[in-house]
């Protein structure tokens, strides 16, 4: 059997170039040690990226695993971030360490909304799937899934002194839902299009919704439930003391269901500069400062009036005005506009009365603006508008526009990358970027043998030479009147040639000059001939012989001529659509043409007959080239995806992804060790060769497990409420695990009885079996232990219970005690053990065997619940100790700010209880 052709596999090292990614918001958030406002996060592709706005550096990378990040929600304690996905998936990190040990899957598709309760106990997702999911952060689990809207969840917020939920959604609906009783109580239907986001205001007492219009709703809460609790009178109570009793029969008649827990009533609307609709609505941590802004370059600042604010800024307006109109109008002024093109905001309120604002900019830029709003700026003409101060712009760690072209060094350090605006060279170990020059729009580019100069091919048909060192604009030549499509280095190196899109392939010669301003010696190019052709010029190339050159034609043919004549050789004909991309292989035998057809060719520049021809991609073939010294060569498409192929037998080797928009470009280093590639998503991707061979029928069968469980598992409740988790082909596999960890345990029991009988039958102790190599994988872990590993699954665990059939549920109870009687993860099997009962109650009871089972259970899950019990009261009473003995001895009283928000909520009920006796 001969030898086989052996393929390295090529993965991906960095990713770089991008700022922020426009599918996800930004969020500050503070870091260990770190000051307030000085760090902000955003999402850079799959990855997360901490800037220090102040510095301009990148401090923290969270990375993720393949899938795009669409939504981030920093936790109230300042340490944890929960982060969203496309394929649903949340993931926390950890933002001392930047790891990530909590992840809950239950969404279909993308994640859009997220919120953390006040506590930062429970998380609140929403995707486009239209689901509603609250999570227990604590105890990695799903709590249940809420259902009822019909498109997808913008918003969902927690109420901090009530057990509600209230969720805005693209059908136009804003929900309120009861978290006790897991039911919504109340939809409000006054939108008449998508609500795009929403606030609470003033100690949740005001709703504030955005639409797809230029107002902003105000609804006026009323907890009805919390003025019984309080004994404040209501109107009705009023009512029923002034008529008669059958007019407050009728009157109680008349009362909804879902107004017994809170009503919700419209108090107005506020009417915004903008025209279009509201993309972000956002309040600092404060609620002093609403920010609001729509898809136009302008984000309008609210101030958030007290009660005494409001009564001196319509003071002159009350004698004339209503007692309701009063009681509705509006607590904002708009403070500030700043006109900016952005996609996302953040705003925080420092101290000394500072507001500092994040911009998340829709050409990978982030900006921080500061405003100073003292106090005494309550009403409208108390002071003029403040002005916002840019107080940083994170512009250089990536292109304001694509990257359309790549290069590399003869060295294999430095990376050339240009968009429409800058070109900008990186060293490509540290990533960081070494020069940025302004230039046109780039369409090609390349290094000038010596890595001193670098040449681009501009729109506008001219060649721009610019200088490394100095990092200035050497020359602007015309060379096209047209775009200029390709530029090719000679193999000989002592010249170029170029293609544009005025028919003409040009021959330019490398040359030195003197300067005009000092006699110092520059590089230029000169003009030498010219070949005119009938259609546009898309792409050049010259075969390393100097014997050929090829040139791609708008007519969807690559000719082919001779160098030294330019005389017409082949013509190479079979794509349906324009050839973008082509190049020629090391030894000058083998020519590679990917066209918008989706289709790439291999031809033989013998005879120009076709070798083959390859379905590359799914969508138009954008560029390709070989592997230095080999057949091998890369293609990239507008499907997101970069292959390698290898042009002798015609064979898909392997399928890098990680873009998620189209890859425009890609360039392979000289040695072939590294791949760096550009796409629609700002990114710049390098890709480094290993020593891993591939083996190509495992990467066939990986790529059809893959689409096999991209399918998922069918199974879904019906309802407003269902499980918060999802089937998926992991839960499948776990509880596969649970089963053969059953199985395990079951094996290993045989072997210990037959072992303690043969004990007894010979009368002497024996040694012991052999344990089974899975136990001793887990570093000889105890048979009990064996099966809690298996069980320790967090977020999935309940589903991964619900697929395990139930001829392994009674072994499992019995296991359970085990577990209890000796104190292993009492928790976790609670958990599990209430779990089984409540979706296995009938046959459980009707199983006369497990009766004794169940009556263990029983009274070992009591005992042991009420050790942790006392446990953690013996453990609250000696902290509880301590905190006195050290406010005793250091006259400190701790929680004073919680004593504070108590004596501030007692004032607040005084005053509610004037108002109502002033009212009656």
């Amino acid at each position: 059997m001969g030898l086989t052709k052996q393929y390295l596999r090529y993965v991906s090292s960095a990713v770089f170039g991008v700022i922020g990614s426009q599918k996800a918001n930004i969020a500050y958030v503070t870091l260990r040690g770190g000051e307030k406002a000085r760090h902000v996060a955003v999402a850079a592709c799959e990855h997360v990226f901490i800037w220090d706005v102040r510095k301009g550096e990148k401090v923290l990378i969270l990375k993720g695993i393949k899938h795009e990040v669409t939504y981030l929600c920093p936790a109230p304690d300042g340490n944890h971030i929960a982060v969203g996905y496309e394929d649903g998936a949340v993931r926390i990190f950890n933002l001392l360490s930047g790891e990530s040990n909590v992840s809950f899957n239950g969404h279909k598709t993308a994640v859009t909304a997220m919120g953390y309760d006040a506590l930062g106990a429970r998380l609140v997702t929403g995707s486009r799937d239209t689901d509603v999911i609250v999570w227990d952060v604590i105890n990695e689990c799903g709590l249940f899934r809420l259902k009822g809207h019909k498109d997808s969840i913008t918003q969902a917020l927690f109420l901090e002194n009530h057990n509600l939920l209230v969720t805005s959604s693209k059908d136009s609906f804003v929900k309120w839902w009861d978290l006790d009783t897991q039911h919504c109580f109340k939809t409000l239907v006054g939108h008449r299009s998508e609500v795009w986001g929403m606030v609470l205001l003033d100690q949740e007492s005001r709703l504030l919704t955005g639409s797809a219009d230029s107002e902003l709703r105000a609804w006026d809460i009323n907890y009805l439930s919390q003025e019984k609790d309080e004994g404040e009178p209501k109107e009705k109570k009023v009512k029923s003391l002034l008529d008669d009793d059958d007019e407050a029969e009728d009157e109680a008649m008349d009362e909804s269901p879902e107004d017994r827990i809170l009503s919700c009533k419209s108090a107005g609307s506020i009417l915004r500069e903008a025209r279009d609709r509201v993309v972000s609505m956002t309040m600092d941590s404060k609620a002093r400062i609403l920010a609001c802004h729509g898809n136009e370059a302008v984000l309008e600042l609210f101030k958030v009036l007290s009660a005494k604010d409001v009564e001196k800024a319509m003071g002159r307006k009350q004698k004339k005005a209503t007692k309701k109109a009063a009681k509705y109008a509006p607590s904002f002024i708009r403070t500030n506009a700043v006109i900016i093109d952005f996609r996302w905001v953040d705003s925080v309120w420092c101290t000394g009365g500072e507001l500092k604002v994040a911009l998340l900019l829709q050409n990978n830029t982030v900006e921080t603006y500061s405003l100073k709003l003292s106090d005494h700026q309550a009403t409208p003409r108390a002071t003029p508008t403040p002005v916002a101060n840019k107080t940083s712009r994170l512009t250089l760690a990536g292109h304001r526009t694509d990257a359309r072209t790549l290069a590399f060094s003869s060295d294999n350090m430095a990376v050339l990358s240009a968009s429409g605006d800058t070109v900008k060279v990186w060293n490509r170990s540290t990533l960081q970027v070494v020069r940025t020059m302004e230039c046109d729009y780039a369409l090609c580019s390349l290094f000038v043998p010596g890595d001193r100069q670098i040449i681009l091919g501009t729109k506008s048909g001219k060649l721009q030479l610019f200088d490394l060192a100095s990092g200035g604009l050497m020359e602007n030549v015309a060379a096209h009147e047209g775009a200029l499509w390709s530029l090719a280095l000679s193999p000989d190196q002592r010249g170029i040639v170029t293609g544009g899109a005025d028919k003409t392939v040009r021959f330019w010669d490398f040359e030195l000059v003197k300067g005009e301003e000092s006699e110092q010696k520059r590089l230029t190019v000169k003009h030498t001939r010219t070949l005119q052709l009938g259609e546009d010029v898309l792409c050049v190339k010259i075969s390393p012989n100097q014997r050929l050159l090829a040139v791609a034609l708008l007519d969807s043919t690559v000719k082919v001529f001779y160098m030294d004549t330019l005389k017409f050789f082949l013509s190479l004909y079979g794509h349906k659509l324009p050839v973008l991309c082509l190049d020629i292989s090391h030894d000058s035998t083998l020519i590679i043409t990917g066209s918008a057809d989706r289709n790439v060719k291999i031809w033989g520049l013998d005879f120009g007959d076709c070798h083959r021809s390859l379905f590359a991609h799914d969508d138009s073939v954008m560029f390709l080239q070989f592997v230095p010294k080999t057949h091998l060569f890369f293609t990239a498409g507008k499907d997101k995806k970069i292959k390698q192929w290898d042009a002798d037998k015609f064979v898909l080797i392997q399928t890098l992804e990680g873009h998620h928009r189209e890859v425009w470009t890609l360039a392979v280093s000289p040695s072939g060790d590294y791949l760096v590639s550009s796409s629609h998503d700002k990114s710049l991707r390098l890709w480094d060769r290993t020593r891993e061979p591939i083996i190509l029928d495992e990467e066939r069968e990986i790529v059809s497990g893959l689409a096999f469980s991209s399918l998922g598992v069918p199974g879904e409740t019906e309802g407003e409420v269902a499980p918060a988790a999802k089937k998926t082909v992991e839960t499948v596999k776990a509880a596969e695990r649970i089963m053969e960890a059953l199985e395990l345990y079951r094996s290993e029991s045989r072997k210990l009885e037959e072992h303690k009988y043969a004990c007894e039958n010979a009368g002497k102790q024996l040694p012991l079996p052999n344990p089974n190599p899975i136990l001793v994988a887990f570093g000889n872990v105890s048979l009990l232990y064996s099966l809690t590993v298996c069980l320790i699954c967090n977020s999935e665990l309940e589903v991964s219970l619900l697929v395990l059939p139930f001829p392994y549920v009674p072994e499992l109870l019995t296991l359970f005690n085990s577990y209890l009687q000796g104190n292993l993860e009492v928790e976790l099997v609670c958990r599990c053990l209430f779990f089984l009962l409540r979706i296995h109650f009938g046959q459980i009871t009707s199983n006369q065997m497990m009766l004794s089972v169940i009556d263990q259970l029983k009274d070992n899950t009591i005992s042991k619940i009420r050790e942790i019990r006392d446990v953690l009261g013996f453990n609250s009473a000696a902290l509880q100790f301590l905190q006195r003995e050290l406010e005793s001895k250091e006259d400190v009283m701790f929680f004073a700010d919680a004593s504070g928000r108590l004596d501030e909520k007692r004032k607040k009920r005084r005053r509610r209880e004037r108002v109502i006796l002033t009212i009656v």
